[in-house]
């Protein structure tokens, strides 16, 4: 369940250098399996939601096998975007896991909710969400293949090239782009029901999430997580 002072969602991310200055100009390659398997994947999502929203509207719950399916589908596609075109952190391979994969240096944790409101149910992912989706539409556009065509992808090149001509990732480019996806991620989150909390219009940048000492975020000189805090990430009761 979520704990009282940490977001219920969390993302965090840590880059992973040094990287290699030409491996980016292949990703849309070596990444192509991962986006074949996720096409599934986010075709099982979509039809899952439907299902949680009427056990949610039903019971005022978000069925737990479903609720894990989902955040594993998210969690997988963090990481690929992640190694990808989404933010080029990494050089690490992406797993092919549901999994939570502690040692990998883009994470995604999303409490269960135990009770959620069976009235916003009904108006979360059309109505509620919708100031987020326009906001967000400006930063990250859409995608051409496997490319954003908003600003998101924009930064990206700028990173690629940097890497290309210094071997270096600027940090304020990768700041703002792991501040872009947590802020997208957590949109999902409620526009998948996956919790009641509405996301806030807010654009936290960097590796770790504003308060990071809380679970889910990355210790500053170690490659796994935090290992203080409470296990924010256990249900409240039986599913």
């Amino acid at each position: 369940m979520a704990v009282p002072g940490y977001p219920p969602v969390r993302v965090s991310a840590r880059l992973d250098e040094p990287l290699s200055r030409w491996l980016w100009l292949v990703k849309w390659l070596l990444a192509l399996p991962h986006w074949i398997v996720l096409a599934f994947l986010w075709t099982a999502f979509l039809v899952l939601s439907v299902v949680a929203f009427f056990a949610i509207l039903f019971t005022g719950r978000y069925p737990r096998q479903v609720f894990d399916f989902n955040l594993g589908v998210l969690r997988w596609s963090w990481r690929v975007s992640f190694y990808s075109y989404g933010v080029l952190g990494t050089d690490r391979y992406p797993p092919f896991s549901l999994g939570p994969e502690p040692d990998y240096p883009a994470r995604l944790d999303i409490a269960y909710p135990g009770e959620l409101s069976r009235g916003l149910v009904l108006v979360k992912w059309w109505l509620l969400a919708l100031p987020h989706y326009l906001v967000l539409g400006v930063f990250l556009g859409g995608v051409r293949g496997t490319w954003s065509t908003g600003l998101s992808g924009l930064l990206v090149l700028f990173a690629g090239i940097a890497l290309a001509a210094t071997s270096r990732y600027p940090s304020g480019i990768f700041d703002l782009e792991v501040g872009l996806h947590r802020w997208a991620l957590r949109v999902a989150a409620y526009a998948a029901l996956m919790t009641d909390d509405y996301p806030p219009f807010r654009l936290e940048q960097g590796g770790s999430e504003a308060d990071g000492d809380g679970p889910g975020a990355f210790e500053a000189d170690a490659p796994g997580p935090a290992a203080s805090g409470p296990d924010w990430t256990k249900p409240s009761g039986p599913a």
